[in-house]
């Protein structure tokens, strides 16, 4: 579904991903974690072009990513992307946020598009709020609309950044088993996060970074059991001693 090969980005002098080779099959569950600014968001905002690479290709169902506009277009259909703080439209319904991308750019009618929305606000059970505004929800109910705009567009792969780290604790639980839900069904999935039990539960494979680079691959339990890198070795012993 992915292939990334020999990726490069800098910020000015600041090499922020050195040479990342991946590839993430159909139906894959990945977990990125790491500390900050390891390069773990950069990474999966390359896959669907929010930020430019300057070295290295990288392949999305089959389409190869250029500066092509309509190529990237290609690829963002079909890639959804949640964030860390949302990014929903303040000034628009949850039910509008979510027909917005299938209106405007999959040219989807209205009542189309508001029944999709309406079964995916289902989904991630949320229906009820359908006429509220954003501000008017809670963290974690604003994330799942985030998670159910992003499904609207029916998306191949779904990359999380972070999804959970702005929520409150009570919040987060709700948020993690909309996304357990989505892997279950075979949804291919990056997410960055330091959440290790929602890894153990879902992931096929963790991911450690630090300083751009990949520094170990492994299933979670042989990842978290007998990491292999002194690095690795030293982030685990720090979040899992918590």
């Amino acid at each position: 579904m992915i292939t990334i090969n020999r990726l490069n980005k800098w910020y000015g002098d600041f090499h922020v991903l050195r040479d990342i080779d991946l590839e993430v099959a159909k139906g894959e569950r990945i977990v990125i974690c790491g500390p900050s600014g390891s390069g773990k968001s950069t990474l999966i905002r390359c896959i669907n072009h929010l930020e430019r690479h300057q070295q290295g290709d990288i392949t999305v169902g089959g389409v190869h990513m250029t500066n092509d506009i309509k190529r990237i277009e290609q690829i963002r259909r079909n890639v959804g992307m949640v964030f860390q703080h949302f990014n929903l439209f303040p000034h628009l319904t949850v039910l509008e946020n979510c027909c917005l991308s299938p209106i405007w750019v999959q040219k989807k009618p209205r009542r189309e598009a508001e029944k999709t929305a309406m079964e995916y606000l289902e989904r991630v059970r949320i229906a009820n709020q359908a006429q509220k505004y954003p501000g008017q929800l809670s963290g974690g109910q604003q994330q799942r609309v985030a998670i159910a705009r992003a499904l609207c567009m029916h998306p191949q792969v779904m990359l999380f950044d972070e999804p959970t780290s702005a929520l409150d604790p009570e919040m987060i639980k709700e948020v993690l088993d909309v996304m357990i839900e989505l892997a279950r069904e075979g949804m291919t999935m990056l997410c960055v996060t330091h959440e290790m039990g929602f890894a153990k539960t879902v992931a096929d494979r963790v991911i450690f970074m630090d300083e751009g680079q990949i520094v170990e691959s492994a299933p979670p339990q042989e990842l978290f059991n007998n990491p292999q890198s002194p690095r690795t070795k030293e982030f685990l012993s720090q979040i899992l001693g918590h």
